[in-house]
């Protein structure tokens, strides 16, 4: 009886339900009330919840901590004027994170627009409109902006506009809250505009106007209460164009180290001790290969498994055990680099294989085994590598020790007077290099390059094709229609395999600018393969 009970009660309440004709003023009602609590407002602008203090910040994130405090200075106190901020360095190095962390700290209103998503200049300009008129786009207004824009005038027009009212709103909840003595969620009446992603603008259809508008943004505007703040995975010169701006202030996120890939990811565990076993055994052969979170935190979650599957419920962790579950665990990790970061070079490894089959069949019998080689593992002709090797130098050095480093004698003097050294130069000497690894590599024009080839081609004593060397000429006019047709087509097959990146032309200069990307192991084995001493030319402080 029970049971047939339940189920009556459960069939009535279910008719009735469906039965019942619905009340028009109470959906009304309803919608208003939704309606209002979707409205957004001005503290909409900035994250809720408790804000994060410095430590709490710095902690979140190992290895940046100079970025972090780069950026937290030049912000500045509440309510100070700031230049524009070009944030960038490789995917996966946390610059989108620390900014976005970083306005949760300071509880400072910003607008957000990545370009990923914002993939159009009408759809970037929608999306930060939108976000400045506190505008959602929902179901209630019918997933329509508040202005549609399209053109870079229009733009300008409505975004003074926006940011006047905007700014005005600010101010006069400061004094209300000020009066009252309440605390605001919201800290200051200055309002910063943060563009991610802004290599992608540079493959849009209209990308000649809109990175131009962009970077004149800020002074086009001339509003002290606005910040503009770039973050882009390409360096700067990249961006330059012919038109003539006021460079933002750079900011390096260099790639992250071994220590400091450790330390994330021993961040948030639930087993730490037996994940930094598990990191001892795997995290040396991953970083080899790559350095990004995002590929080795997908690698490591199915190794991990496999790694506690292996170890069964075992409470301490002896040596003996970790080696016998490295032998065994040698296979898997073979096997996850294959399929995770897999590169197609099918004609490489083809004419390799006819060249040394017994090689690779040992390799074969052996897997997970690594071996550090010193010498590079790609074909390269010997005057591209003294190229690769000029960029690395032209990038790393400054340009006014060319002459102190590049000398008749092939090199810096090593055995200069030794001064004493006081708390005051040191100071200076950390600075100097706090400055150079917040900047990163420098760009360099063709001209430098050139000259640093022909400086250490020649003190290397190796001559390209007899008088190859001779007819580099560097004119006083710029140009190089002395150069031998090999280097300068070897100087596009290194921008091509993205050795050296080409940038645009310089207004104030008017030549094309490079920079180097490679890193400072590669260009070490490169120089081994050439015995060529490129520690005795590189830049110390």
């Amino acid at each position: 009886m029970g049971k047939d009970e339940s189920t009556q009660v459960s069939r009535r309440t279910t008719r009735l339900s469906a039965c019942t004709s619905p009340n028009p003023k109470a959906q009304q009602e309803d919608s208003k009330a939704t309606n209002r609590l979707q409205s957004s407002t001005v503290n909409d602008l900035v994250f809720h919840g408790e804000s994060s203090s410095i430590d709490e910040l710095i902690d979140s994130f190992p290895g940046r901590k100079s970025q972090i405090l780069e950026l937290v200075h030049l912000l500045g106190p509440l309510n100070s004027p700031m230049i524009p901020l070009f944030v960038h360095g490789g995917a996966s190095t946390g610059k989108t994170s620390v900014i976005l962390q970083m306005f949760r700290h300071l509880r400072r209103p910003f607008i957000y627009c990545s370009c990923v998503t914002c993939y159009n200049p009408r759809i970037l300009f929608e999306s930060i409109l939108n976000q400045l008129l506190l505008r959602r786009k929902n179901e209630s207004t019918g997933y329509v902006s508040e202005k549609r824009c399209e053109k870079p005038s229009d733009f300008v027009n409505l975004l003074r506009e926006a940011l006047s009212n905007l700014i005005d709103n600010l101010k006069g909840n400061g004094r209300k809250s000020s009066s009252k003595k309440l605390g605001s969620q919201v800290n200051g009446s200055m309002v910063y505009l943060v563009f991610d992603n802004l290599e992608l603008v540079r493959v849009w259809d209209k990308c000649d106007t809109i990175i131009p508008l962009l970077f004149n943004l800020y002074d086009i505007l001339k509003m002290p209460e606005v910040g503009v703040i770039f973050v882009s995975r390409a360096s700067l010169d990249t961006f330059q164009s012919n038109t003539g701006y006021v460079e933002p202030y750079p900011v390096y996120f260099s790639d992250y180290t071994e220590k400091d890939l450790h330390q994330i990811f021993m961040r948030n565990q639930s087993k730490p001790e037996l994940y930094s076993y598990f990191l001892d055994l795997v995290l040396g052969t991953f970083y080899r290969i790559t350095r990004r979170v995002d590929e080795l935190s997908t690698a490591f979650a199915p190794l991990f498994k496999k790694y506690c599957e292996l170890l069964g419920d075992v409470e301490t962790v002896t040596n003996e055990m970790r080696r016998n579950v490295y032998y065994h665990l040698k296979s898997f990790i073979t096997l996850s680099l294959n399929e995770t970061f897999a590169i197609s070079s099918r004609p490489f490894l083809n004419a390799t294989a006819n060249k040394d089959r017994n090689m690779g069949r040992s390799i074969g019998k052996k897997p997970g085994v690594c071996v550090t080689l010193d010498e590079i593992d790609f074909h390269m002709p010997t005057s591209a590598k003294y190229l690769l090797i000029s960029a690395f130098l032209a990038s790393r050095n400054p340009a006014t020790l060319d002459a102190s480093l590049f000398d008749s004698t092939g090199g810096s003097d090593n055995r200069k007077r030794k001064r004493k050294v006081s708390e005051r130069s040191m100071d200076n000497k950390e600075s100097k290099e706090q400055d150079l690894r917040m900047k990163g590599p420098g760009s360099f024009p063709l001209e430098r390059l050139l000259a640093i080839f022909q400086c250490i081609a020649s003190v290397a004593e190796y001559s390209l094709d007899g008088d190859e060397l001779q007819n580099v000429d560097l004119g006083n006019d710029g140009s190089a229609s002395g150069l031998m047709t090999d280097i300068l087509l070897q100087l596009s097959s290194l921008c091509g395999a993205n050795f050296i990146t080409k940038g645009g032309s310089c207004p104030l200069e008017g030549s094309t600018r490079y920079r180097s990307t490679v890193s400072e192991d590669l260009a070490l084995k490169v120089a081994r393969s050439l015995n060529f001493p490129l520690s005795k030319y590189m830049y110390r402080m």
